[in-house]
């Protein structure tokens, strides 16, 4: 089995090397591939997602910075003249000058401050880890629907693969039913419409195979997108659509499996995480009426010249009280609150949505099943039905028109199988999803 980084850096060589081998490509390994991309390839979604996860993670570190000490250095140098009866200095029987001359005043000081007591900040910590939250679980959101991408997008390729397989076989056996019908006529026991009419099936069977062949090409291109390589790079797919394609680690059970959904489903948590942020932004506002105290200290020197500076020393303690701002603070825990109520609507909506999504996963992949099961019985008498035909087609007691319908039938029955099991895999794709377990889809 190929590993996630092998295949990545295939990848990305099969990509720049145009005109090599088709890369062999596993269904476990393009959802893998999905769920792990970077800058340079992989889906653009994730990648996206993952950097706004980054972007949160930013956030609580600045929030935490009101919290944490903040150390500057300043230096001045100052030349300044001044008039001394500005200061109110009223001697008797003394002028003061109206100027001073010019002087140097020189200062280099290192100032501290922390922050002491500040509830609001602790909650705005708080609101901004609750933001991140949210971003990672939106980020496994965005894999768990990469995942899905990517394996309907296989699920697709592989079904235009049957279907190429399948009209390959609709051709050969065309063929074949040519030069029954040739050999039929030399006989003398056939008519040339029948060679016509088996002509005629040929050339339909060869214009249904160049649809096909066209259509596999395109799945290959959309599964390359979904990928996010180059659409261009040739793709081999090693699975095809069997019973065990789509397989992932879901319950058997309904209410298990619903149970597991509300539990892990990533776009639930997300919702969950934004309520619980935006109700920890309502309590860092209210928590703004609160006082807050800081501590300030600074130490430098100063002086006339550098080399007369003497050292200086302030400490103060601050505490600020929060009367007023216009109701403005007001107004943003109002928003905040409807933020808060809105998310609670969406968890409740998301919640049901989780149990329609398991229990509509359910109904069609218990369709699909009944369907392969017909499907299976119908191709096997299709076939039955073209053999006893070509043989009485043979033995010269019939037309080759009853060959031609049964070969029409055999058509329709090949195309219902295939449909049947494409059907199953994406009932499957689709459950994996509702839980919250596309990612271990395989």
């Amino acid at each position: 089995m190929v590993s996630a980084s092998n295949l990545l850096i295939a990848l990305v060589l099969q990509t720049q090397a145009p005109g090599s081998a088709p890369l062999p490509l596993s269904f476990a390994g393009a959802v893998r591939q999905a769920t792990k991309a970077s800058a340079d390839i992989g889906p653009a979604a994730v990648t996206i997602a993952g950097l706004r996860s980054d972007a949160a993670g930013a956030r609580v570190r600045q929030a935490r910075a009101s919290l944490l000490p903040n150390l500057s250095l300043t230096g001045s140098w100052v030349n300044r003249t001044f008039n001394p009866q500005t200061l109110g200095f009223q001697l008797p029987g003394l002028s003061l000058p109206s100027l001073v001359p010019p002087f140097n005043a020189y200062d280099g000081r290192a100032r501290v401050t922390q922050t002491l007591f500040d509830l609001s900040s602790v909650s705005r910590v708080s609101a901004a880890r609750g933001q991140l939250n949210a971003a990672n679980a939106e980020r496994s959101a965005v894999i768990e629907t990469a995942a899905q991408n990517v394996a309907l997008a296989y699920a697709r390729a592989a079904r235009a693969n049957a279907v190429v397989a399948a009209r390959q076989a609709d051709s050969a056996l065309a063929a074949e039913l040519v030069g029954l019908a040739v050999a039929q006529q030399q006989a003398g026991v056939s008519a040339s419409i029948d060679v016509t009419r088996a002509k005629t099936q040929l050339a339909d069977a060869a214009g249904r195979l160049v649809v096909a062949e066209n259509q596999l090409d395109r799945a290959t291109i959309d599964l390359a997108r979904a990928l996010g390589i180059e659409p261009s790079t040739p793709i081999t797919l090693t699975d095809s659509l069997s019973v065990q394609l789509g397989a992932a680690d879901v319950p058997a059970d309904r209410n298990a499996a619903v149970t597991q959904a509300v539990a892990t489903r990533p776009d639930l948590i997300a919702e969950q995480a934004r309520g619980a942020a935006a109700r920890q932004a309502v309590s860092a506002i209210s928590a703004e009426r609160l006082p807050r105290l800081d501590l300030e200290a600074d130490y430098g020197f100063s002086g006339l010249r550098v080399p007369d500076a003497v050292g200086t020393r302030q400490i103060a303690v601050e505490v600020t009280l929060p009367i007023l701002d216009g109701f403005r603070r007001e107004g943003r825990k109002a928003e905040q609150e409807a933020v808060a109520r809105e998310s609670d609507v969406r968890t409740r909506d998301l919640r049901q949505q989780v149990a329609a999504d398991v229990d509509g996963a359910l109904l069609d992949l218990r369709s699909a099943g009944a369907q392969q099961q017909i499907a299976v019985e119908r191709l096997q008498l299709a076939a039955q039905e073209v053999s006893e035909a070509r043989q009485r087609f043979r033995a010269g007691v019939a037309g080759n028109i009853e060959v031609i319908n049964a070969q029409s039938s055999l058509l329709r029955a090949r195309d219902a199988d295939i449909d049947a099991r494409f059907a199953a895999v994406s009932a499957r794709i689709a459950l994996a999803r509702s839980v919250g377990s596309a990612r271990t889809l395989h």
